[in-house]
C-alpha cells in the first residue's frame, strides 16, 4: 500500500511552522494574489521563500493556491508571479481555471500544477483530459463516494495522483462554487472573499405574503438550514488507504495554529499506526477527542460513504463548539531546572488545570 502524504493548511508562517513539526508531509498556502482566502493572512513572495526553506530542510513540500475563478483584471501580473515562484522552488501550484493553467503552462511549463476541487471533477473520463493536458495531481469534488473514487483510481495512470479532503469545513454548494455571498453582499466567493451566508439564520416567507415569517421548526429564532457539519474521517483512515487516495488533506487556513497542530498530530499518529501495525491497526478515540479540543461543528463522513441527509446539517447554531482554550507556546524547556518559558496567547490562572502536548508526545 502508498502511504499518503498528509496535507496540511497554512495560513501564514507561523502556522506552516506548526504544521510541519506536528508531522505534516507538505502544506498549502495562498499568496497575496490568485487564491481563495482573503480572510487567511497569506504570504508575500518573501514569506513562501522562507516556508519553502523551512519545509525542504525536512524534507517537506510546499504547494501555492491560484485557484480563483478570475477575470480579465485577476490575471494582470500572473506571469511575473509564476516565475517568482519558480525561482524560489515551490513543489507546485493549485489551479481550478483553464486561463491560469494554460499561462503557468507555457510560462514555466516544469511547474508542477494540480487541479483545484474548484474544478468540480468527478469522473475518470474529465481525469483523463486534464492528464492528457499535464496535470498529474487532481483534488477531487468533495461530492464523491469512497466506491466511485476507488472506481476512479482504478481507471486512471499511475502516475495521476488523487488528492481528497479528510477535515474540516464542508461548504453547502457544490465544489465550493458558491454564488450566495456575492448576491447578498457583493463578496466574491470565487474570488477569495465568502462572507460564508451559509452560517447565516434564515426563516421561510412566501412571497405573496411578506413580512409573515415561518420558523422551520429548529429554534424559535430561526435556523441554519445551509450549515453543514464538518467533514471529519479519523476513524476511515484504512479504507481512505486501500482507495488509493494519494494525498489526505485537511481544511482550514483561517484557523488557528493550534487548530493545525491538533488536528495533523492526530492524523499523522493515526495514519503511522495504520501502516506500523497493519492488520492489528486499532482506531484509537483519543485521536478524535485531541481533535475535539480545538474548536469544532459536529461532525459528519461528508460523501465518503453516502450522500448526506438532513443529519449532515446543523440547524441550532453556526458557532464552533469550545470546550478548550489555547494559552500559550513553549518556547523553551530546562529539564535541570524544571522550567518552561511560554510565550502567553490566553488568560492563564493559578489553579487552572493545563494540558501540554507537542509532536509525537502524550
Amino acid at each position: 500500500m502508498y502511504k499518503p502524504e498528509l496535507l496540511a493548511p497554512a495560513g501564514d508562517l507561523e502556522k506552516l511552522k506548526m504544521a510541519i513539526i506536528y508531522g505534516a508531509d507538505a502544506v498549502y498556502l495562498g499568496g497575496e494574489q490568485f487564491g481563495l482566502r482573503k480572510a487567511s493572512k497569506n504570504f508575500t513572495i518573501d514569506e513562501i521563500d522562507e516556508g519553502i526553506e523551512f519545509a525542504h530542510e525536512r524534507g517537506k513540500k510546499v504547494y501555492v493556491t491560484m485557484n480563483i475563478v478570475p477575470h480579465n483584471d485577476d490575471l494582470e501580473g500572473l506571469e511575473d508571479y509564476v516565475k517568482k515562484l519558480y525561482d524560489i522552488d515551490v513543489d507546485g501550484v493549485i489551479v481550478s481555471d483553464p486561463g491560469i493553467f494554460s499561462i503557468i503552462q507555457r510560462t514555466v511549463p516544469n511547474l508542477p500544477i494540480h487541479l483545484s476541487t474548484q474544478a468540480s471533477v468527478t469522473n475518470y473520463e474529465t481525469m483523463m483530459f486534464w492528464y492528457n493536458l499535464g496535470i498529474r495531481r487532481i483534488v477531487l469534488a468533495r461530492e464523491l463516494s469512497l466506491k466511485e473514487i476507488e472506481e476512479i483510481i482504478d481507471k486512471v495512470p499511475e502516475d495521476l495522483e488523487i488528492e481528497t479532503f479528510v477535515h474540516g469545513a464542508m461548504c453547502i454548494s457544490y465544489s465550493g462554487r458558491c454564488l450566495l455571498s456575492n448576491y447578498m453582499i457583493g463578496r466574491d466567493a470565487n474570488r477569495g472573499d465568502c462572507a460564508h451566508p451559509c452560517r447565516w439564520k434564515y426563516y421561510l416567507m412566501e412571497e405573496k405574503r411578506p413580512g409573515e415569517y415561518y420558523p422551520i421548526y429548529e429554534t424559535k429564532k430561526g435556523t441554519f438550514i445551509f450549515n453543514s457539519k464538518d467533514l471529519c474521517m479519523i476513524n476511515h483512515i484504512p479504507e481512505l488507504v486501500k482507495a488509493g487516495i494519494s494525498s489526505f488533506k485537511i481544511e482550514g487556513r483561517v484557523k488557528s495554529q493550534y487548530y493545525v497542530a491538533t488536528v495533523v498530530r492526530s492524523y499523522r499518529m493515526a495514519i503511522d499506526e495504520c501502516f506500523d501495525k497493519c492488520e492489528e491497526y486499532k482506531y484509537q478515540e483519543e485521536w478524535l477527542d485531541e481533535i475535539k479540543k480545538a474548536s469544532y461543528r459536529d461532525f459528519t463522513t461528508g460523501f465518503y460513504f453516502d450522500r448526506p441527509t438532513g443529519e449532515d446539517q446543523v440547524y441550532t447554531s453556526s458557532s464552533y463548539i469550545r470546550e478548550y482554550d489555547f494559552v500559550g507556546l513553549v518556547l523553551d524547556y530546562d529539564a535541570k531546572t524544571s522550567i518552561a518559558t511560554i510565550e502567553q496567547r490566553n488568560r492563564m490562572f493559578v489553579g487552572d488545570k493545563i494540558e501540554v502536548f507537542g509532536p509525537n508526545k502524550e
